[in-house]
């Protein structure tokens, strides 16, 4: 059995915060703004995870109205997550994430992330797939307000024989 996942996340940016993303930390003369770390890219892969399962989203299982949660790394949750979906019976095939930002540029940064991810979900750095765009300078980002993530997974549960 096959499930698909998809999940969407938004963090402006704010100054005297650290820039985590893919639970790396970025130099940058900015952070983002959230209850938890903001790490933009975790967030959208937990909410991908979740969704494939049927689990809601990550405010219902780690939300900003609690005071734990307060500058919360995100790679924790992500791996609490991952937990939870394995005791369930699943295996990742694979997870394709993208960045949306005009800065700072990803590239340099992208087989650190690819990285730290599938250390995260303990799978091999293949199944994970990072990639980054701009939007020409287009809406929020273009006009370097913040980042958005889009993540995609497909998960794999084998299906009990019956006796």
């Amino acid at each position: 059995m096959f499930r698909i996942g998809q999940g969407f996340d938004v963090h402006r940016f704010a100054d005297g915060r650290p820039l985590i993303i893919g639970g790396v930390n970025i130099p940058f003369e900015k952070g983002l703004s959230g209850h938890s770390d903001a790490d933009v890219l975790l967030h959208a892969l937990t909410d991908a995870i979740l969704g494939a399962v049927g689990l809601v989203d990550i405010g219902t299982h780690f939300p900003d109205t609690d005071p734990s949660y307060k500058n919360a790394d995100s790679a924790i949750l992500l791996k609490k997550v991952w937990k939870l979906v394995k005791e369930k019976g699943f295996t990742l095939g694979n997870a394709d994430c993208t960045l949306i930002c005009e800065r700072p540029k990803m590239g340099p940064y992208r087989e650190q992330i690819k990285d730290r991810i599938a250390s995260i979900l303990e799978v091999e750095r293949d199944q994970i797939n990072v990639k980054a765009t701009t939007t020409e300078k287009l809406g929020f980002t273009g006009r370097e307000e913040g980042i958005a993530a889009l993540a995609v997974v497909l998960l794999e549960k084998q299906r009990e024989r019956e006796s």
